[in-house]
């Protein structure tokens, strides 16, 4: 019988990750193309794919900062996990997210409960509890051991170092969101009390940088 194979796109789909993931793997030897045309075109052998054991689907590993001046952080983060996944022995693949705790529509967070949902990954990899939501990320949890999926946590008491500067004002920050989203629903985005509400908490976080 003639081998089904499936481009690049399609198998990735089929293992839960993306382009770059696939390319990555065919460098370090862990996964090939059954196929590689002169232009560039990989091509997968689909049973191959879908024989994998549970240890080769990949550890999904999720770091994320509040915005973008702590970018050198979220280097870091990727880079503790990397380490620490690959001194497992664990194939991974990683998400970036940027943007508040408190944000649940984030690009990044979404993708990583879409693999969960599909239980496409084996296990999730975190520096910390809060580098995955400031709030719920019990239910996060809840939801991987549901389908079977590892938690696994680096750090499961004080933040380390590099995380730790910017802790304070991110929780401000977070705070603050929170406030800004409970006001407008209480007075409406553009009312007098919400605006003067905002421009009071701006006053105070000033005075405490």
């Amino acid at each position: 019988m003639d081998k089904r194979l499936v481009k690049i796109g399609e198998a990735a789909c089929l293992l839960g990750t993306d382009h770059s993931t696939l390319r990555r793997w065919e460098s370090t030897g862990e996964l090939l193309p059954a196929r590689k045309t002169k232009g560039g075109t990989r091509y997968y052998d689909v049973s191959e794919l879908m024989g994998l054991s549970n240890e080769s689907v990949p550890t999904l590993c999720y770091c994320r900062v509040s915005s973008h001046d702590q970018r050198t952080d979220l280097d870091r983060q990727q880079e503790l996990l990397e380490t620490y996944c690959a001194a497992k022995g664990w194939r991974t693949q990683v998400i970036r997210d940027l943007g508040s705790g408190m944000n649940y529509r984030k690009k990044g967070l979404n993708q990583l409960l879409e693999l969960i949902m599909k239980r496409q990954i084996t296990r999730l990899v975190l520096t910390h509890k809060d580098r995955l939501l400031r709030f719920g990320a019990e239910l996060v949890f809840s939801l991987c051991e549901i389908q079977g999926i590892e938690i696994v946590i680096i750090h499961k008491g004080d933040q380390p170092s590099f995380e730790g500067a910017g802790q304070p004002e991110e929780l401000a920050n977070d705070v603050l969101e929170i406030i800004t989203v409970f006001s407008a629903r209480l007075y409406g985005s553009r009312s007098k009390k919400h605006k003067k509400m905002l421009e009071t908490l701006k006053d105070v976080a000033g005075t405490q940088d």
